[in-house]
C-alpha cells in the first residue's frame, strides 16, 4: 500500500485545534504555525472553573484574557475560529472540544515550565500527547536569542 505523503499532511491539518494560554502565548503559537498551510484554524483558551472549588481567577478576568489571547493569535492566523471552553480539566476541556469541532489534530507549542512546576501541576504535554484520540502536533517554539 502506497500513500501520498502530501494528501495525508492536507488531512492532518484539515482542521488543528490551537490551545492558547495567554496573549503572548497566542501570539508565540500562532507565529510558530504561520509558515504552514493551514486549512481551518479553530484557537482555545479554556478557562479553569473551580467546579466545587474557588476559580483561580474571576471568570470575567479569564474571559477578558481569551479574547485578547484570540486577537494576539488573529494577528498572524486573520482567519482562526475561536472557542472558549469552561473547564477545570484543562486537557479534558482540550479533548472535548476537539471532538465538538471535529479536529483533525490539536497542535501546540510547547510552553517552557521547570521541573518543579511540572511536578507541582503535572504535565500537561504529556496528558495531552498521551490522551488524545487524534494526533497532536507540537510546533516548535521560538528561541531566546
Amino acid at each position: 500500500m502506497t500513500s501520498d505523503p502530501d494528501r495525508s499532511n492536507e488531512d492532518l491539518l484539515r482542521h488543528l485545534l490551537v490551545p492558547v494560554a495567554t496573549v503572548e502565548d497566542a501570539r508565540a503559537t500562532a507565529r510558530a504555525l504561520a509558515p504552514y498551510r493551514l486549512q481551518r484554524v479553530t484557537v482555545l483558551h479554556v478557562v479553569e472553573k473551580g467546579e466545587g472549588v474557588p476559580d483561580k481567577t474571576p471568570v470575567e478576568q479569564s474571559e477578558s484574557i481569551a479574547r485578547e489571547a484570540f486577537d494576539a493569535f488573529r494577528e498572524f492566523i486573520p482567519e482562526a475560529e475561536e472557542k472558549v471552553a469552561y473547564r477545570r480539566d484543562v486537557v479534558g476541556a482540550i479533548l472535548r472540544v476537539a471532538e465538538e469541532v471535529d479536529a483533525s489534530a490539536i497542535g501546540f507549542r510547547p510552553r517552557q515550565n521547570g521541573r518543579f512546576l511540572r511536578f507541582l501541576t503535572g504535565d500537561k504535554s504529556l496528558r495531552l500527547v498521551t490522551s488524545a484520540d487524534r494526533p497532536v502536533l507540537a510546533f516548535p517554539g521560538e528561541s531566546d536569542e
